[in-house]
């Protein structure tokens, strides 16, 4: 039997498919995406009509038994999917894992000009040979959120989701770190904040590493301005790769709970920053 619940809080998460999404529906907004997060959930709209058709084919007969919910709004409501991954893989800022070969050509660019890397931005490199990377927060959300759109599949980063998030980042909730050698922009993540957690929605790269460097900068700025939890959403290697931890629903929710109901964290540090320093 179709189950419609008014709100996210009327999930019950905790009995919520562990694979699969975990509703449809809704209207996507500002507000609405805030308290997704704030609840565990994040969106992956259908890119067009056949995306949407492609859930309904795939998740209609779990909706039709009740365990996937239904929200109200929207016109079709398999046109939106709401997720809440199980198990949930967690990192927490400040202790982002960076390979070790990286950190050894980091630590050869920051030291090739005995300031720790913060000279020389151009891009031309020390006497390591290594170019020197810098790195910047929000100040070129645009930029990354369409670096991460470009050539994905699925393209769930509609040009709807987009404007909701270019709005979130406006208010303050929504965040980005650039990765630049020189002034070119080489990587960067995006991810909206909730209290004192962080999620980790996409980031891209257009140099070996720049993404991960990305996550490891944005870690150490949300850890800096005291945040507690950064969410990776979607478990696998290169996330573990990080020192992401696979948690269990029940906890993750608990710790996202305490995080959100806690001290919200500050205002990123913003500065121009060598990448040198994270390692």
């Amino acid at each position: 039997m179709t189950r419609t619940v008014p709100d996210f809080d009327a999930l019950d998460l905790h009995r919520a498919p562990t694979e699969g999404p975990v509703a449809f529906g809704g209207v996507l907004g500002p507000q609405t995406l805030l308290s997704a997060y704030r609840r565990g959930l994040f969106p992956l709209p259908a890119a067009d009509d056949y995306g949407a058709a492609y859930n309904e084919a795939l998740h209609g007969d779990a909706v039709e038994a009740g365990e996937v919910a239904l929200l109200p709004g929207g016109e079709d409501p398999y046109a939106l999917a709401w997720w809440s991954p199980d198990p949930r893989p967690v990192l927490r800022p400040g202790a982002v894992r960076l390979p070790r070969r990286l950190a050894r050509r980091l630590r050869a660019a920051g030291g090739a000009d005995g300031e720790g890397g913060a000279g020389g931005a151009g891009g031309a490199g020390g006497a390591s040979g290594v170019p020197e990377w810098w790195t910047t927060a929000d100040r070129a959300f645009g930029a990354v959120l369409a670096a991460c759109a470009e050539g994905r599949q699925p393209a769930w980063l509609t040009e709807e989701l987009r404007s909701v998030l270019v709005e979130l980042h406006r208010l303050g909730a929504a965040h980005s770190v650039e990765v630049w050698e020189g002034e070119e922009l080489i990587g960067g993540v995006f991810g909206v904040a909730v209290g004192a957690a962080l999620s980790l929605d996409s980031m891209f790269h257009r140099r070996p590493d720049a993404a991960r460097i990305a996550v490891a900068d944005l870690g150490a700025r949300f850890g800096a301005a005291g945040g507690r939890l950064l969410d990776a959403q979607w478990d696998g290697p290169y996330v573990r790769s990080l020192g992401a931890e696979p948690t269990g629903r029940s906890r993750y929710l608990g710790e996202l709970a305490a995080a959100v109901g806690g001290l919200a964290a500050g205002t990123l540090p913003d500065g121009r920053l060598p990448v040198a320093r994270l390692v």
